[in-house]
């Protein structure tokens, strides 16, 4: 793995803190590789917007099954809800203007995530979701929440040391 940097508000390249796995990504979108000039993947923002679209399709699956008998509408829209806003608010984060705005959005995304893992244990207790849909997409949810724990830890973290 190459060194990820980014370019500070003054235009100067800096490298990211040794703490922080550049893969995860970090505030500021404009992350450039040392050796290629690539932008950094940012696998947290892209785990979570294929999240949210996997969110959309569980709504679609609950709302429009062909027993109507067996369609969910409650449940569903709090689950589509906090299932997309994640993504969101981790999207938010990388134009934070400061640390602690930062902070803030990952924090409301991690509450968000967690959310998301309880709709998706109701629903799969009350029978809307197989043990396969289930265990897919909890452990989706799961890193996620992992990916946001270990973010905010490093960033806290870097911060005392600043």
């Amino acid at each position: 793995h190459h060194r990820c940097t980014y370019l500070n508000r003054r235009g100067s390249l800096r490298p990211l803190p040794r703490r922080v796995n550049y893969e995860l990504g970090i505030m500021n979108d404009e992350l450039i590789d040392k050796v290629g000039n690539r932008r950094c993947e940012n696998v947290l923002l892209n785990k979570s917007k294929a999240f949210a679209i996997r969110m959309i399709g569980l709504y679609k699956y609950l709302t429009q099954r062909p027993d109507s008998q067996n369609r969910e509408y409650v449940l569903s829209k709090q689950i589509l809800r906090s299932g997309t806003s994640i993504g969101a608010n981790i999207r938010e984060a990388q134009r934070a203007q400061t640390t602690a705005d930062f902070l803030s959005k990952l924090f409301i995304a991690f509450k968000e995530a967690d959310e998301t893992a309880y709709w998706l244990e109701l629903l799969h207790e009350t029978d809307y979701l197989t043990e396969e849909m289930f265990s897919s997409l909890y452990t989706d949810c799961e890193e996620i929440l992992k990916l946001l724990s270990s973010i905010t830890k490093s960033t806290r973290q870097n911060q005392q040391y600043q």
